[in-house]
């Protein structure tokens, strides 16, 4: 399995997906264009992406989602609320592009499996993503907020996780955003603050876990830095440390590398995971 994290971040998401058989983008929450862009830098042709899975119907998440399925003719993956809610700026999508995945139920391409699951946000049916291929597994876990004891179970163990760490607590405190959105974010529909991400990282990381891309940074109200050093500082007082698992940036306005997921050579040692 190859993924490369596309754009993550209040102005877009996307994420790519790969394996011998299938190329597969999770949201499309860039211009057609930027994602065209972004595809090709890490050696992908738009014209081989198989399939687009929407997490949630937030203009960040599916703003360029019209344009690549009518350019392409790419099939677009999303549960019915989801598909009922997009917003009209991204034009008509055809009725023969359209496939229900509906929440919590698992689409197979080729030898990779897709489960969606569901969580907490201000969407109509939000999901986050677990994908599978033999014995590997990837996450994907972004626009919540809060981690529940359900989601956990769904994800913990995972060799990859994508994982919101979107503000730092005091920073939305004392931005310049109207109270009812500091109230909305900080809501459990919200989004994580790092604190809250570092916490939930702490008890799914297993002995197999090799990667965490912290994701879906505020803009205004977080620092790549401080979302690493605050995660890091939580795990380390877990026993959880950067020999055992990386913590990798994610940026708004570029495709991070491209990172090929193999099975972790895991030492005899217990889980780390706080259980």
């Amino acid at each position: 399995m190859k993924y490369s994290i596309l754009a993550s971040g209040s102005t877009g998401n996307s994420i790519y997906i790969g394996t011998d058989e299938y190329n597969l983008l999770i949201d499309a929450g860039l211009s057609g264009k930027k994602i065209e862009m972004g595809l090709e830098k890490i050696g992908v042709s738009p014209k081989d992406i198989d399939g687009i899975l929407i997490t949630h119907e937030h203009d960040d998440h599916v703003k360029g989602i019209g344009v690549l399925a009518r350019r392409y003719q790419i099939p677009i993956y999303a549960n019915a609320k989801t598909f009922e809610n997009l917003p009209s700026q991204i034009g008509e999508i055809d009725d023969s592009l359209k496939r229900i995945l509906e929440t919590g139920t698992v689409k197979e391409f080729g030898k990779l499996q897709v489960e969606s699951f569901a969580i907490s946000h201000d969407a109509a049916e939000p999901v986050g993503y677990v994908l599978r291929k033999e014995n590997l597994k990837l996450s994907v876990v972004t626009d919540l907020g809060y981690v529940s004891q359900k989601i956990k179970d769904k994800i913990i163990g995972s060799d990859a996780y994508i994982f919101e760490a979107n503000h730092d607590v005091q920073m939305l405190r004392m931005s310049s955003y109207p109270w009812s959105v500091k109230q909305r974010i900080l809501s459990d529909v919200g989004h994580l603050s790092n604190e809250a991400s570092g916490e939930a990282l702490a008890e799914i990381i297993t002995e197999v876990t090799q990667k965490v891309h912290l994701a879906h940074l505020s803009k205004e109200n977080n620092l790549i830095e401080l979302a690493r050093l605050t995660v890091k500082n939580i795990l380390e007082d877990y026993g959880i440390t950067e020999e055992d698992v990386k913590l990798l940036d994610t940026f708004p306005d570029r495709p991070t590398s491209l990172e090929i997921l193999d099975r972790k050579k895991v030492k005899f040692k217990e889980i780390l995971a706080v259980k």
